[in-house]
């Protein structure tokens, strides 16, 4: 606690850390005002308790912040950009004129960013129309006429641009990934309500209040142990060639994380199971019998939750080494190390390197797979073995929150280790 509070009070005597701090902190209450001013010519008095009601749109809700259950300004958050984002990553890999883009250094990347920015605003309007439809076949909204429900449309497009905004000044001006700040902020906001229903229905039940607490500082020392695990395979670097031979080597390392995908494959598989419940939503109201049989036998099979979970279980396992086979590619790594003259001791340089690195990052991704989906499926289980369903934040959520809280605090370690080096050395005095 001492080292805490002197490195918060170092934090607040440097000018420059100090305001990229208050900077963030302003934007993120910004954020958290839009989040509560609602989109006008839409009742919203029925629209929280449905989302309570409703497993599928009250994940949607919960990872913006109860954005969606206001139909607030900010109601999309920034899916629609997390969403474009892994669509653009996924284009990277199949077409060969953005990887050779993707190559190019920060330009690359500045182009890159670009035309996610632009794929979000359409995953906007569809997003926002298709949430209109579903509600209104629920009969949550009613009719809306034509011109306000573009005028919805372009407010949550609007609103969904400037977050975006907001997400790329903190990177850039602040402390942190933007993007990433606000879900976890999104996500955070629900809690105090989620605790103050489970307090209310663990009355005088100390015994399970103490379990739950244990279980959940459990899976969040689980997380942070396997989020921060890493196998480094180490590497070594000719100093000097003479007469043909290499004398002397530098060592290093590579560090392969564990969780190489991060939270990618959860929110792929999310996606995946959201969609089927809200087209079978969709199509209870089709006319056609045959659409409203198939509706009802999905949305039967989703309300079970033994079968949700086993499916979500079997997606996450599954979307975590697909995605990790997309951004960890041993044969381009194989290749760049021999390039920069490194080599595995005991290693042939290329294919047998190439072939060395794909047996560790399968061995290490199923353990990153086991973990992910352990994670994701936490929530069921202890909502099982309690019978108490008003947590709803999930391994998810928690995981997305101590992954932003631990990328918060190297960021705040290397500021801090930065301006001790310019002090040490008087470049400060320059």
């Amino acid at each position: 606690m001492p080292d805490l509070i002197s490195i918060f009070k170092k934090i607040f005597s440097l000018k420059d850390l100090r305001n990229k701090l208050l900077f963030s902190l302003a934007l993120i209450l910004i954020f958290r005002i839009l989040a509560h001013i609602p989109i006008p010519s839409v009742d919203t008095a029925g629209l929280s308790s449905y989302f309570q009601n409703n497993q599928i749109l009250g994940l949607l809700d919960l990872f913006s912040g109860g954005s969606v259950s206001r139909f607030s300004i900010a109601m999309l958050g920034v899916g629609p950009y997390i969403t474009s984002s892994i669509i653009m990553q996924l284009l990277q890999v199949s077409i060969p004129a953005l990887e050779e883009l993707s190559k190019e250094g920060e330009y690359g990347k500045q182009k890159i960013n670009q035309y996610t920015r632009y794929l979000s605003m359409p995953l906007s309007i569809i997003e926002s129309y298709g949430l209109i439809k579903v509600l209104q076949s629920q009969d949550v909204l009613g009719q809306i006429a034509t011109n306000e429900m573009i005028l919805i449309i372009v407010i949550a497009t609007a609103g969904t641009t400037f977050l975006m905004w907001l997400g790329e000044l903190i990177s850039e001006n602040g402390i942190g990934n933007g993007v990433s700040i606000l879900i976890s902020v999104g996500i955070i906001a629900g809690i105090p309500s989620q605790v103050a229903s489970t307090a209310q229905i663990l009355e005088g039940q100390y015994l399970l209040a103490a379990e739950m607490i244990l279980a959940a500082i459990a899976m969040v020392a689980f997380i942070v142990y396997i989020n921060e695990a890493e196998r480094r395979v180490k590497i070594s670097y000719a100093r000097r060639i003479r007469a043909g031979r290499t004398i002397g080597t530098i060592d290093s390392y590579l560090p392969i994380r564990t969780n190489t995908a991060g939270v990618i494959p959860i929110i792929f598989a999310t996606s995946f199971l959201v969609f089927p419940g809200i087209l079978a939503q969709f199509l209870q109201t089709s006319s056609i019998e045959s659409l409203r049989s198939f509706a009802n036998t999905l949305n039967m099979l989703i309300s079970n939750e033994y079968i949700y979970g086993i499916v979500f279980f079997i997606l996450v396992f599954a979307f975590t080494f697909f995605y990790t086979s997309i951004i960890f590619q041993p044969n381009q790594m194989a290749e760049n190390l021999q390039k920069q003259g490194g080599f595995i001791p005991g290693i042939r340089p290329g294919n047998q390197t190439a072939m060395y690195l794909s047996g560790i990052i399968y061995k290490i991704t199923f353990l990153g797979a086991l973990f992910l989906a352990i994670i994701a499926v936490f929530p069921f289980v202890l909502q099982n073995i309690t019978g108490i369903r008003t947590l709803a934040i999930g391994g998810t959520g928690i995981l997305i929150i101590v992954s932003v809280t631990l990328d918060f605090v190297r960021q705040i370690k290397a500021q801090l280790a930065m301006r001790s080096y310019d002090d040490a050395y008087g470049y400060n005095q320059l």
